[in-house]
């Protein structure tokens, strides 16, 4: 079938997938079988790709515009990229499974975990909305606007997780779907930062608004008071989400527990790193220590065995 042999990777795909050692929790950690890490690193490698086009934080030198068929002078304009890259994804989708196949490397290096795993083209557009919107929508104004963000931006990461696990219940998604939006949360509050200087808030405006807090002491050097009591406020909402993983956890045997207690847990060492720091994250994303992450790691699979 063409598009399902092994495809190599390029420099650029390289430097795209050496970004899961930043995550806050593991990709596709070594204790699973080798099938589920390939899927995993797949699936990491577009999700990924998509943040990158939808940041602006692509490699130079316009690779991943020829890969998708445009100018790489256009290699900056977002939207244009995100669409090639849609148009490009759906390469992967055709109803015989003819056709030429998708262009781009990482796109063909998810066509096999595609056809194995019989994945749905639903969480994948998904992700691309989410950066599109991200294009048009630099503010929300409450919580539940946050969220329904995170439905699109974080979410389908989980189902595809369970997807590829061939353990999706409605339930299990449920679970997975709160875990989600908790981490795509704590990144948001790492990166409060940074996300101002792209001209981007997470932090809903009725909430900055009940805090004192304004855009202004968000671009201090440090947080004072009312942006550190926001922080707490915001890091403790994602920590009961967070809270909803213990059951998912419990639900599933075997390595596939072991990874999804990974994913909690690299959540609540996060919450405890931006907590050491006195919830002042303008200095720079508090990141916990790999000691802390294998702490959480113990404490959720024991929740997980006592509750299950």
């Amino acid at each position: 079938m063409t598009g399902t042999r092994q495809v190599r990777p390029d420099a650029t795909t390289r430097t795209t997938l050496a970004k899961a050692a930043d995550e806050n929790f593991p990709v596709a950690p070594f204790f699973l079988p080798r099938g589920w890490r390939d899927d995993l690193m797949a699936v990491y490698g577009y999700a990924r790709l998509v943040d990158d086009i939808g940041d602006g934080d692509l490699a130079p030198g316009g690779a991943d515009a020829r890969h998708l068929g445009l100018d790489p002078a256009r290699a900056g304009d977002r939207l244009a990229m995100l669409d090639a890259f849609e148009a490009d994804l759906l390469r992967i989708f055709p109803g015989d499974g003819d056709g030429e196949g998708p262009r781009h490397p990482l796109l063909r290096a998810l066509v096999p975990t595609v056809r194995r795993r019989t994945l749905a083209p639903a969480p994948f557009l998904g992700l691309i909305e989410a950066n599109r919107q991200d294009q048009l929508v630099r503010r929300y104004r409450t919580w539940d606007d946050l969220t329904r963000y995170c439905e699109l931006s974080a979410n389908p990461v989980g189902r595809l997780v369970l997807a590829i696990t061939g353990t999706a219940s409605p339930e299990r998604i449920r679970r997975s779907d709160a875990v989600c939006t908790a981490l795509q949360i704590v990144e948001h509050l790492q990166d409060v930062a940074e996300d101002l200087a792209a001209d981007r808030v997470y932090l809903p405006a009725d909430d900055m608004k009940d805090f004192r807090v304004t855009e202004g002491d968000l671009a201090a050097p440090t947080a004072g008071e009312p942006v550190r009591a926001l922080i707490a406020h915001e890091a403790a909402r994602a920590g009961r989400l967070l809270e909803e993983g213990i059951p998912l956890v419990g639900s599933v045997h075997g390595r596939l527990r072991l990874l999804l207690a990974g994913f909690v847990a690299g959540g609540r060492a996060a919450l405890a790193a931006i907590a050491d720091a006195g919830h002042d994250v303008l200095p720079g994303p508090p990141r916990p220590t790999r000691t802390r992450l294998m702490r959480e790691v113990g404490a959720v699979l024991h929740r997980a065995r006592r509750e299950g």
